[in-house]
């Protein structure tokens, strides 16, 4: 039966079923995707021996080790990625195909924004959430600039150099020992749901954001503090700062707040705990908030469709939800009826981290704008509207302090982001000049870094998720004139289409901002991200979380987080029906 299944699976258009089979579906194609997509790239016995941690924990290391009873290291920070693809499938091209085509052409020809192609369902707090997610869950790592790739640049391109020089990802410091395995990469952050974007994954860095009383994150003025580095002038001191800009220290600095509040909130129930305690259960509390936002808030956002949405809050609550579950307990032991929280934790045959595939399906660039409108949070009148060069790096304190946090959050909240789709990567992008000095084109990194990656390009990627195969060009894009220019790019060979550009030339299911071929990977590891963590599993418990923790968790939603810190947002937030759908303004 399981075989026959198998071979049935790659045949369903699951979103084309009836809602409640659609829901059936989902749950058949998530145990599939559990049994054949999660790969481990370190061998039982290999090249680090895993060691059995030290206890139970009741609170989050500061570098995500000790989680797990049997792997103390398992989804520490510089453990590696794993994979989704079967590791056969993971080589890289040899050196005379990995630049075939070449990226940097494709990217000119079928990436370059023409004019903004808006996702009129989002607005651009949606861009600017995922990227506060990502930078808490994965991250390779600064670069080398020995042995760049010299990829190749066509004549009247205007890039400044010929070739152009990329530099390769930070290699794994500890390499396979198996003969012939394929290449193995570090993560640099926890690869935990934990918060690490916000609290950092070493203790000397969340130590330095913390102000050693009553559990607090330091806020100035309701700001976060700047980089003391010359080099990162201009820029919030905080867990992550990578590719900083103006999305991100909103939301940075919105969630300290909150933080914060949390902390408020369990002293004055628990007035003799020290600020360690406050600190670490604020910051469980605060983590598992912004899993429930992504969860059932941003995620049916960008895959708006009932049978997603109620999919999701199965996930977080279960059918009973979080009401029930808080009252009278959990019913079983399955994820259905009460949900994954609580539940016990499950890391389906595969010791826990992000995967490679998981990274690549995150390349969402085109989200991005390349100008942004400032309008009045009082009124919703026009102010300016600024460049993302303007808003971004070295600029991005300079730009808060310009506008003011509530002006940018309505702005945000009433403008729509990019569409995920062909020619609309942001220009601002395609030469970009980063705090080190560096000039990058994202769009080439974003095709580059895939193939360098071993990432299977567009047909085996669907293939390993047992997805058939487009047969035509045609049926890659369903447009002609598309079609027809990725055929040329690509010099016909279907085989050779890079996923990327598989997924933003597919046609999507009504609803979804995202790729069904993506959809299945996202279905796969948001609950992985859930299920295999204890503190949302056998510890989401009143002992580590408390009773106040818990509720503040249930009864809070991100209108929650903006109208708590920002209330003078009410009016523009009142008729949203969605804090990542665009807000209609105030009146």
């Amino acid at each position: 039966m399981t075989k026959a299944r198998d071979r049935l699976g790659p045949r369903w258009e699951w979103h084309r079923l009836p809602a409640p089979l659609q829901l059936v579906a989902l749950a058949l194609m998530r145990r599939r995707l559990r049994r054949h997509n999660l790969h481990d790239t370190r061998p039982e016995g290999g090249e680090r021996p895993r060691t059995p941690s030290p206890g139970r924990p009741r609170r989050r290391s500061y570098d995500g080790s000790g989680c797990d009873p049997a792997d103390a290291d398992m989804g520490r920070a510089g453990t590696r990625f794993d994979r989704n693809a079967p590791l056969a499938l993971t080589h890289p091209d040899p050196p005379h195909r990995l630049l075939s085509p070449s990226p940097r052409e494709v990217a000119e020809r079928l990436l370059t924004r023409r004019a903004l192609v808006p996702a009129p369902s989002l607005n651009l707090l949606a861009a600017a959430w995922v990227q506060f997610q990502t930078h808490g869950w994965f991250s390779h790592g600064d670069n080398p600039s020995a042995e760049p790739f010299e990829v190749p640049v066509a004549d009247g391109d205007p890039w400044h150099e010929r070739p152009m020089r990329v530099r390769r990802t930070r290699s794994d410091p500890v390499p396979p020992t198996e003969p012939g395995a394929p290449p193995t990469f570090q993560n640099t952050v926890t690869h935990w749901w934990d918060g690490s974007q916000l609290y950092g994954s070493s203790e000397e860095v969340c130590r330095s954001l913390r102000t050693g009383e009553d559990g607090t994150m330091i806020l100035r003025d309701g700001t976060l503090p700047e980089e003391s580095d010359p080099a990162l002038a201009g820029i919030d001191l905080t867990g992550f700062n990578d590719n900083y800009w103006v999305g991100l220290s909103l939301l940075h600095t919105l969630f300290a707040k909150e933080h914060n509040a949390i902390c408020a909130g369990l002293r004055a129930v628990y007035p003799s705990w020290d600020d360690e305690r406050l600190f670490q259960t604020a910051r469980l509390v605060n983590t598992a908030v912004m899993a429930k936002i992504h969860t059932v808030e941003w995620t049916p956002a960008l895959l708006a469709t009932p049978a997603l949405r109620t999919a999701m809050n199965m996930n977080w609550a279960g059918l009973v939800g979080p009401r029930f579950r808080r009252r009278h307990g959990r019913i079983g032991k399955g994820e259905i009826v009460s949900g994954i929280l609580g539940s016990p934790t499950d890391h389906h045959g595969a010791p826990y981290s992000m995967t490679e595939e998981f990274v690549a399906c995150y390349r969402l660039h085109p989200l991005i704008r390349d100008d942004y409108p400032i309008s009045s949070h009082r009124d919703g009148s026009p102010i300016t509207t600024e460049g993302l060069l303007e808003l971004q790096g070295p600029h991005t304190r300079a730009a808060v302090a310009r506008h003011g946090m509530s002006d940018l959050l309505h702005s945000f909240g009433v403008t729509p982001p990019g569409a995920l789709t062909l020619h609309n990567h942001p220009s601002a992008l395609r030469d970009l000049t980063r705090v080190t000095g560096e000039r990058v084109d994202v769009g080439t990194l974003d095709l580059l870094r895939d193939r360098e990656r071993g990432v299977p390009r567009y047909n085996a990627f669907r293939r390993m998720l047992r997805k058939r195969p487009v047969t035509s060009f045609a049926e890659l894009t369903g447009e002609p004139a598309a079609a027809r220019e990725v055929e040329e790019v690509y010099d016909g060979d279907l085989d050779r289409v890079d996923t990327l550009v598989g997924l933003l030339a597919e046609p999507k299911p009504a609803g979804f901002a995202l790729p069904d071929t993506a959809f299945r990977v996202f279905l796969l590891m948001a609950s992985r991200r859930l299920k295999s963590d204890p503190f949302f599993t056998d510890l989401y418990t009143p002992e580590v979380y408390s009773p106040e923790g818990l509720d503040w968790i249930d009864r809070t939603g991100l209108t929650d987080v903006l109208l708590r810190h920002h209330p003078e947002l009410a009016p523009a937030l009142a008729a949203a029906p969605s804090p990542f759908a665009p807000w209609r303004g105030p009146s």
